[in-house]
């Protein structure tokens, strides 16, 4: 049995060592096949002979069980994002200021910064055991079983380099354009839908609750910064950069180091010049310190280091052709124009559509259908039209005016004198209902799981929902015979249904989608009213512009939204069938009537903690800084608020002179 045993290790050490060749040198010393030889060797061993199948075998990347769900994993040293610089002067005074916090020039690694989905990986004992999402930076979901199945991550570390007992490593995980563009042909040819774009195939396929599914997805993988590591000290990123393939782990071949401003703008400059070329989509540059006793004496805020940036690359542009323009209606009848362009290829995304706003910007920009247009994603996200090439406009063309009929409900669309937009004014619009739905079951409003987009839509086209207090009377009986629903699904969202009906006044306010009432003015609405609803909706306009934040716009909108009687008929409704409000138990009266700005960048505390912690000793907080303001928490990096508040003499405090206010 022991020859049975080596000869299994062996292969296990063979195959191992040509996928360091593969991932990690980009040199492969043997064809596909002969690779498959290997592999189909080692699985016919450890088929005859089960008990010596090893965990970290390379044919257990694939083989766990179907999750029903993801759970978390809380990160011993926090996933921080970086802060961008948009443009030269941002990245010049970043360089500035690291000069200025360390006393002498700077030394920096350059990276391209992947469009992926950022993991972390854990091995213990040079075995991987564990892997993660980001997350918020502080909590991930674990993807340990679907991290298995990436060839370029290591089951075992290569000990070539002495091996922690304990090593995190973050990596981004991320499609190649080849690879990507196969992938598609292949769905197709299968007569599936295609992805839109490498990283959202990434990352949904990494959130596959399957792994099965995970392991037909071409993923790949670049590490580059430590996460907790036992027993072992590096003193730079590139010392630990230059050890991770010793560990067989894949690094990004682009990166560089180099000194101060000068080597940041050559830098970026070779990245930008070189991005079309790349197999694989990047939306920057990362810049960070190279010494980690530099990176430690700068330190971090709440939410970001202070020793790195990423300076975004500039929006990718092309041109294409506008083949209609169409218009939606939204949740509160706004009716936006979308021009429907020839499919084209911007910056790695299929972008077949580009939001026109309204009808001035059509007009400001003389957009018309079959214009020739240039084209861009705004921050490499958003899809907008820059320009129109006039020289190519096509005669006869005609100026473009919105109709003024709702295309849902096909009634006359209006606007206010005040307002660039023109809406649909019928309440009962189909598509206005649906979009008000879907509103109120988001995150930030009742939070309820399962009902997304597309159930949503079938719950209204199965006529089971027309309004949110008919979200409470679902059961399980009447949605789980609907199609594309079964009864774990049906279970499932009436739990979660069942669940949402104990919220906060806060939260039930946004949830109604009262014009002009965001997340921010919901709580501050909570707040003034003492928790209490019933005086909300008798507060009269003079009430309530008398409210910090609140003017005579947003007053108007919250008196009328509360004189439509089927609104308080809709409310009353989802009293009866179980809502209620907790509320939040506050720690003191310390701050009483005490209004609070925040400004910069907080050290110790996230904007959210802080205004909570304030919230709860009964403060106020508010967006912007007037004669009313008593207090201005500031960090680093204060915006215009900062000279605002020493105009008018307002307390300037930081995050140590809030607690010992709160201490008394």
């Amino acid at each position: 049995m022991k020859d049975i045993k080596d000869k299994i290790q062996t292969l296990i050490e063979k195959i191992n060592y040509h996928n360091i060749q593969y991932y990690v040198h980009d040199n492969p010393i043997i064809s596909d096949y002969e690779y498959d030889v290997l592999f189909k060797k080692l699985q016919s061993l450890e088929s005859k002979y089960p008990k010596n199948i090893s965990q970290n075998s390379p044919t257990q990347r694939i083989g766990a069980e179907p999750l029903s769900k993801f759970n978390q994993v809380t990160h011993r040293i926090p996933l921080l994002s970086l802060s961008n610089a948009m443009n030269s002067g941002e990245l010049e005074l970043f360089n500035t200021q690291m000069e200025k916090g360390l006393n002498q020039s700077v030394e920096y690694v350059g990276e391209p910064k992947l469009d992926g989905l950022a993991v972390e990986l854990i091995y213990e004992k040079g075995q991987f055991i564990k892997g993660s999402t980001r997350g918020d930076g502080y909590i991930g979901e674990d993807i340990t079983e679907n991290l298995k199945t990436i060839r370029a991550i290591p089951l075992c570390l290569n000990n070539d380099y002495p091996v922690p007992s304990i090593l995190e490593v973050r990596g981004e995980v991320f499609i190649n354009h080849t690879d990507f563009e196969n992938l598609n042909k292949q769905r197709i040819k299968f007569g599936d839908s295609i992805f839109a774009n490498p990283r959202n195939c990434a990352a949904g396929s990494l959130r596959q609750l399957d792994p099965k599914i995970t392991a037909t997805r071409p993923l790949r993988i670049y590490c580059y910064a430590p996460g907790y590591i036992e027993n072992i000290k590096f003193n730079s990123q590139l010392e630990f950069l230059n050890v991770l393939p010793k560990w067989g782990f894949p690094v990004n071949p682009e990166i560089q180091v180099g000194i101060g401003m000068k080597f940041l703008n050559e830098y970026y400059q070779h990245i930008e010049s070189m991005r079309d070329n790349l197999t694989y989509d990047i939306d920057g540059v990362v810049f960070k310190i190279n010494s980690y006793q530099d990176q430690t004496i700068l330190g971090t805020r709440s939410r970001s280091p202070r020793w790195a940036i990423a300076a975004k690359l500039k929006a990718v542009q092309t041109t294409t052709v506008i083949d209609n323009i169409i218009t939606n209606v939204g949740r509160t009848g706004a009716i936006t124009p979308v021009a429907q362009l020839k499919p084209i290829n911007v910056g790695g995304v299929i972008v077949s559509n580009a939001t026109l706003h309204n009808q001035d910007e059509i007009n400001k920009k003389d957009v018309r259908i079959g214009d020739t247009v240039i084209v861009q994603r705004a921050g490499d996200v958003i899809p907008e039209i820059v320009k129109v090439v006039i020289e190519k406009r096509i005669l006869n063309s005609q100026p473009y005016s919105i109709p003024t009929t709702c295309p849902s409900c096909e009634s006359l669309c209006s606007k206010k004198d005040d307002e660039a937009i023109l809406r649909c004014f019928n309440n009962y619009c189909n598509a206005q209902i649906e979009g008000r739905i879907k509103h109120c079951v988001s995150k930030n409003c009742m939070n309820i799981d399962g009902l997304g987009e597309k159930i949503v839509k079938l719950l209204i086209d199965n006529k089971l929902i027309s309004d949110l207090s008919d979200i409470f009377q679902l059961t399980h009986d009447k949605i789980s015979n609907l199609d594309r629903m079964g009864d774990k699904s049906a279970s499932n969202i009436i739990d979660s249904i069942n669940k949402s009906k104990n919220t906060t006044m806060a939260r039930f306010v946004h949830g109604l989608g009262i014009r002009n009432v965001g997340n921010h003015l919901s709580k501050i609405l909570e707040q003034h009213f003492n928790y209490n609803f019933e005086n909300l909706i008798k507060a009269q306009f003079e009430e309530l512009i008398l409210i910090d934040e609140i003017g005579d716009i947003v007053a108007e909108s919250i008196v009328n939204y509360f004189k439509d009687e089927n609104n308080l008929i809709i409310i009353n409704r989802c009293f009866d069938l179980g809502v209620n409000f907790s509320t939040p138990q506050k720690q003191s009266n310390i701050l009483s009537k005490q209004i609070f700005v925040i400004t910069g960048t907080l050290s110790e505390l996230t904007r959210t903690e802080a205004k909570t912690l304030i919230e709860k000793n009964d403060g106020i907080v508010s967006s912007s800084v007037s004669k009313k303001t008593n207090f201005l928490l500031c960090g680093d990096n204060p915006g215009s608020k900062y000279n605002k508040a020493q105009k008018l003499n307002i307390k300037i405090i930081n995050e140590l002179e809030l607690q010992n206010l709160i201490n008394g």
